[in-house]
């Protein structure tokens, strides 16, 4: 009788402890999940496109029974090697950033066929969590995942974004729409994939009744070309057709491809007739697209063609001090704040990231954020989207600014009406320019390199201190990147 009593408790422990065992690697499998999906994002901005497809794009997460050990997957010893050798350090630098717990990342090789279908999965932007379709229509139960932190609310909005902005509000609101299809774009990193979620959300929580899709362009081409390849065409029709809101991201991947074509002119004629909510977006306006047929331009068209200005510094800014509230702990100066604004204006995701990263590596690290600091972080990335201002440009805004003559920033004169515009056109050379600081010295008439470094440092200060000096350098700053 105890035997048997025995025997009922040690397999109720192992039963209770199988179950555990599942719950916590559940757990375990959906925060490396949903860590790697920014960690992709990061590395996709940092890495640049063509070195991110040919070695990192490839890399799945692999389950993993361990809270502490990330298991990353590729399909060739060769590949894993590679990975291995040039971006260990730096995966195990991002997991720790997202997941503190997180001691160690294996790269390994895994089975070919399963890393090709996880790896052909839509990569997404940094900080962003990949939307899933909707797999029937009417189905609340599917409703997409959209990114909870791009919301209409959520998004900074001026003069160069305001159209758009507007637009998208009007179609997420329920009843008829008052325009479809909305064709968003602009370059790369504007915002489009934010309004597009911020769409999608407002519009299923007015109507939650309604069925919704989200996909890439090139996520329709190949669910499209999977479907004629299993004779299955149908059910892909009715299942894009048959949503209230579809939305087709990156349209300029499907150029050049005319069966692709085809049926996408097709979903939109049928969006249009029936009146249902469509939104498309791109790098370009309809009719400047190459290689996408004249009729499905003229028809993308015939909607509200909404434009994204490329974020004036001011936005950039902004955009920033609302990154940063969502960064707990973080502390970033101002000053640091202004120099990545002024310097990386290209596209709204390249600065978010380049502020991920300055944290990240400040936390891991234990070290302050300065500019000193920042620019040994994100060197590569402040050069690389800079702006080629001239130390001429900043003497000419610098004496118009404070009504003195040019030829007075290069004198000796020592008064301080002439000696403290002169260290705010030195600081502004150091930090709008790559010359060197004896280079910078030659320009202000012959000075020494620690003059300018003086300079620098005491502008630097002031800034902290005196608003009206503050004011006068984000000022010039605004107006020499523009």
């Amino acid at each position: 009788m105890r035997i048997g009593v025995r025997r009922g408790l040690e397999a109720h422990r192992i039963v209770a402890g199988t179950a555990r065992g599942r719950e916590l690697r559940g757990c375990v499998k959906m925060d490396q999940a949903k860590a790697w999906t920014r960690v992709r994002g990061n590395l996709r901005l940092s890495a640049g496109q063509r070195l991110f497809d040919q070695w990192l794009k490839p890399i799945v997460l692999l389950d993993s029974e361990d809270l502490e050990t990330v298991r990353l997957g590729l399909p060739s010893p060769f590949m894993t090697n590679w990975v291995k050798g040039h971006y260990a350090e730096r995966l195990l630098m991002e997991f720790k950033a997202l997941l503190p717990q997180v001691r160690s990342v294996s790269i390994e090789t895994s089975s070919a066929r399963a890393t090709r279908e996880l790896a052909a999965e839509p990569v997404a932007s940094a900080g962003a969590v990949m939307p899933i379709a909707a797999a029937e229509p009417k189905a609340s139960a599917d409703r997409p995942r959209f990114d909870t932190r791009f919301t209409f609310e959520r998004f900074v909005v001026d003069t160069s974004n305001r159209v758009a902005f507007n637009a998208a509000k009007a179609l997420a609101e329920p009843g008829a729409p008052r325009f479809s299809p909305l064709y968003l774009h602009s370059n790369t990193g504007q915002g489009k994939t934010h309004l597009m979620h911020a769409i999608g959300q407002a519009y299923l929580d007015a109507v939650p009744e309604a069925s919704a899709i989200y996909m890439p362009a090139e996520r329709f081409m190949f669910e499209f070309v999977r479907a004629v390849r299993e004779r299955d065409t149908f059910a892909f029709k009715q299942r894009l057709r048959g949503v209230d809101l579809l939305m087709i991201d990156d349209l300029q991947f499907i150029a050049g491809k005319e069966s692709t074509q085809e049926e996408f002119f097709h979903t939109v004629d049928e969006f249009m007739r029936e009146g249902k909510r469509l939104v498309i977006a791109a790098d370009r306006s309809p009719l400047a697209l190459e290689g996408i047929e004249a009729r499905l331009a003229s028809r993308l068209g015939s909607g509200l063609a909404a434009d994204i200005k490329p974020a004036e510094m001011g936005l950039r800014r902004t955009i920033l001090d609302r990154k940063l509230e969502d960064m707990p702990g973080a502390v970033v100066p101002g000053q640091v704040l202004d120099l990545l604004a002024a310097r990386i204006s290209s596209s709204v995701r390249e600065l978010e990231g380049a502020l991920n990263r300055l944290v990240a590596y400040a936390q891991l690290n234990g070290e302050v954020v300065t500019i000193e600091f920042a620019e040994s972080v994100l060197g590569e990335a402040l050069r690389g989207s800079q702006r080629r201002i001239t130390i001429d440009e900043i003497q000419k805004a610098v004496s118009s600014h404070f009504d003195v003559k040019q030829l007075d920033l290069v004198s000796q004169r020592r008064a301080v009406a002439i000696a403290r515009p002169r260290q705010i056109a030195m600081y502004l050379a150091k930090r709008l320019t790559t010359r060197s600081l004896p280079e910078i010295g030659r320009k202000f008439g012959n000075r020494d390199h620690s003059t300018v470094i003086h300079a620098v440092r005491r502008i630097e200060e002031l800034r902290g201190t005196d608003s009206e000096i503050d004011g006068a350098v984000r000022s010039l700053m605004r107006q020499l990147e523009a």
